[in-house]
């Protein structure tokens, strides 16, 4: 009997393992088709988080899991929270990505708990959105995030080694408040 249940729980945890891996395939797949490829190919390292939840009335709080990457290669997990206080009613879903351009970044952002402060922004992408962003050496990069507004980032699009993206997957969210990411990594 043990080992009928042994069986069908490494049945199940092998099936599982593709399903989480399809979820972070889909979501680079996303951020790659929404213009920003050139991030993914060139950058030292990234972390995908395909669906964070986030809502609010008043006071607010995200939170997400994501994973990790360096060449290409999964390194460990990570997990996202926010809390938020200020005008804020609804709730949405994004997705988020966010770019290390070299391995002080990587190995800061993968200390422990990394902080992102209020102060932090990210480029807003959405589906059908054609961004132009170059990781190439010049001063200032211009990216169309898709709506006809211009977002100028200096060098090659990171602020303080890190560029962060995101893709809104549904809901309403109207928000004017201040707030914090906290992220948790754990190394594989």
């Amino acid at each position: 009997m043990t080992r009928f249940f042994l069986g069908c729980l490494s049945l199940i945890l092998m099936a599982a393992a593709p399903a989480y891996a399809d979820k972070n395939d889909i979501a680079i797949q996303q951020f790659r088709e929404a213009g920003a490829g050139s991030y993914i190919d060139a950058a030292y390292g990234y972390a995908v988080f395909p669906s964070i939840g986030k809502g609010g009335v008043i006071i607010g709080g995200a939170q997400g899991e994501g994973t990790v990457f360096q060449g290409g290669q999964a390194i460990g997990e990570v997990k996202m929270n926010q809390l938020t206080v200020g005008l804020q009613f609804g709730g949405q879903t994004y997705s988020q990505i966010i770019f290390f351009e070299d391995a002080r970044a990587l190995r800061e952002f993968t200390s422990g708990n990394f902080k992102f402060g209020a102060q932090a922004t990210a480029v807003a992408l959405n589906s059908g959105a054609s961004a132009e962003a170059s990781t190439g050496g010049g001063a200032r990069t211009s990216i169309n995030a898709g709506n006809d507004d211009g977002v100028e980032v200096d060098s090659r699009g990171f602020v303080s080694g890190m560029a962060v993206f995101t893709i809104a997957q549904g809901g309403f969210m109207l928000e004017a408040s201040l707030g914090g990411q906290r992220y948790r990594y754990n190394p594989y």
